[in-house]
């Protein structure tokens, strides 16, 4: 583990993808996990891996990837789910013994950024879905890229994952960027009245794996 204050590069190739920054012990509601924070060549973004145990060299790991949401994770909004698909991943790594979670920042609002997501709050209010929001903003519906997550992954050692995700397209980007998904683990959350609408887009527009049943 890096000590603070210490500075490593990583590498594909002669290509320089990020530097990892520095480490430490963070103690958490569900237990001692290690903090690093990464950021990419010339990018002024910082990434996060909260990692639990000895990742390295190990197949069949439990990993999150999760997007940046503010209004979910750190306001804690009911009109989506981000925030508890964040503290279940947590919870389930921490039980586990063993695991990651990658958290992507600038992914807000898979990737719209956090003016226009509330923007898009706006038109949904009106009654449009999330993704009719976007699309009437003249905005793409999800940006999001993986490849720094999976390097991230690499660099902490991890050969493959059993990714903790309901969005398949995420498992087929994370596969595409060189990190194995041997198993998709679902992520469970609470169906309230103001996160339904929400779910039942991502499930019929964007092919998240629900059960509404």
């Amino acid at each position: 583990m890096n000590k603070p204050g210490d500075k490593k590069t990583a590498t594909a190739g002669s290509d320089k993808i990020f530097d990892h920054i520095v480490s430490s012990v963070l103690p958490t509601k569900h237990g001692e996990f290690h903090i690093h924070v990464y950021q990419p060549s010339g990018e002024t973004v910082e990434h996060v891996a909260m990692v639990k145990g000895d990742v390295s060299g190990q197949e069949s790991l439990l990993v999150r990837v999760h997007s940046e949401c503010l209004t979910g994770d750190v306001m804690g909004s009911l009109r989506c789910d981000c925030g508890e698909q964040l503290d279940a991943a947590l919870a389930k790594i921490a039980a586990e013994g063993k695991g990651v979670v990658v958290y992507l920042r600038g992914h807000e609002g898979r990737g719209i950024g956090l003016a226009n997501k509330i923007r898009a709050y706006q038109l949904q209010d009106q009654g449009r879905d999330t993704v009719e929001a976007n699309l009437d903003l003249g905005l793409p519906v999800d940006t999001r890229d993986y490849q720094v997550a999976a390097r991230i992954l690499e660099h902490l050692g991890v050969k493959t994952i059993r990714l903790m995700t309901n969005n398949p397209k995420k498992m087929k980007k994370l596969a595409d960027c060189g990190m194995p998904v041997v198993e998709r683990v679902p992520v469970l959350t609470a169906h309230t009245p103001h996160n339904i609408g929400y779910l039942r887009t991502k499930q019929e527009k964007l092919g998240h794996m629900l059960d509404f049943e």
